[in-house]
């Protein structure tokens, strides 16, 4: 049963329950949030796992509401996307993200350009912004980072994952009897397990997949040098937040700001204190810094 537990528990590292993306052409934003002027800024949002575009909906409402755009889009492999369940590829995630950033500043040269991740979504949005022909950004929005792979990863966990890919890579897992919460908004969490679009069984081929994907964005925070805001919960139980503290530390970036909610979860933006999580991301995009009071430099964000 150990060995049970322990896929299944891998099934939740990045998010928890959200057309073909061509990486030489760039994925077409498919979700979009305008002000009804110019927005004065623009946020290219990345979901996390098994998650979609939609899970920006809220947010995005509210940055269109207060001058700031929003835009976003399925990751292959998941939301609307044909292939979704199967696991894209690092590369392809990277490349569509990359892709993204350059048609987002093409369609809005006149206002500053923040990307924002969200679990997985930030594991793709580091390694991205750490190749060196990286396209520029204004700065960029961690948020729950889903960075449990690579050495942050229990060695026996990476054995069991190693044997399970090897030996049934189309299995498919689901978290049901873990009892792990990824937000403390109940109605939301039915709300993602009525959505056909929302995975709710994963293949280990694909857990596989995201856990090499975080591993490698672990080892790359020291690239990461835009100015960065990382947003963690305190009651985060799908990624340790001991693992995203020592991401957070890592982070080269010399202008990087670290908030952690008492009251956050995992899902920080839908969690029922989220409104005051997107006024500190909208304070950050208009000042540099999050209302939050609390707020330290990355390299001096204490353990959990």
């Amino acid at each position: 049963m150990r060995l049970v537990a322990a896929v299944l528990l891998l099934t939740l590292l990045l998010g928890c329950a959200l057309p073909r993306i061509e990486p030489a052409h760039g994925p077409k934003p498919t979700l979009r949030f305008l002000p009804d002027a110019p927005p004065r800024a623009v946020v290219l949002a990345l979901h996390g796992f098994n998650d979609r575009k939609a899970a920006f909906a809220g947010f995005g409402a509210f940055l269109a509401a207060n001058g700031v755009a929003l835009v976003a889009y399925d990751q292959q492999g998941f939301g609307a996307n044909p292939d979704r369940g199967f696991w894209p590829g690092a590369d392809a995630l990277v490349d569509d993200a990359a892709a993204a950033v350059r048609a987002t500043a093409a369609e809005f040269p006149h206002a500053a350009l923040y990307v924002l991740g969200e679990s997985m979504g930030v594991a793709t949005l580091t390694l991205m912004l750490a190749r060196p022909d990286a396209p520029p950004v204004d700065g960029a929005i961690l948020v729950a980072p889903g960075v449990w792979g690579g050495d942050a990863l229990n060695p026996f966990y990476r054995l069991l994952l190693w044997a399970a890919v090897h030996v049934a890579p189309g299995y498919t897992l689901t978290g049901k009897g873990l009892n792990r919460r990824p937000s403390d908004n109940v109605p939301m969490l039915r709300e993602l397990g009525r959505d056909p679009l929302t995975i709710k069984a994963t293949r280990i081929d694909a857990i596989a997949g995201a856990v090499g994907l975080m591993g490698k964005a672990r080892a790359a925070a020291a690239a990461l040098r835009v100015p960065s805001l990382v947003l963690l919960g305190t009651n985060d139980q799908i990624v340790p937040p001991g693992v995203q503290a020592s991401f957070t530390r890592d982070i080269a970036a010399t202008d990087c700001t670290a908030v952690r909610y008492a009251e956050g979860w995992h899902m920080l933006l839908r969690d029922l204190e989220r409104e005051r999580v997107w006024k500190d991301v909208l304070a950050w995009i208009g000042t540099g810094r999050p209302l939050a009071t609390d707020a330290v430099p990355c390299r001096r964000l204490p353990d959990p």
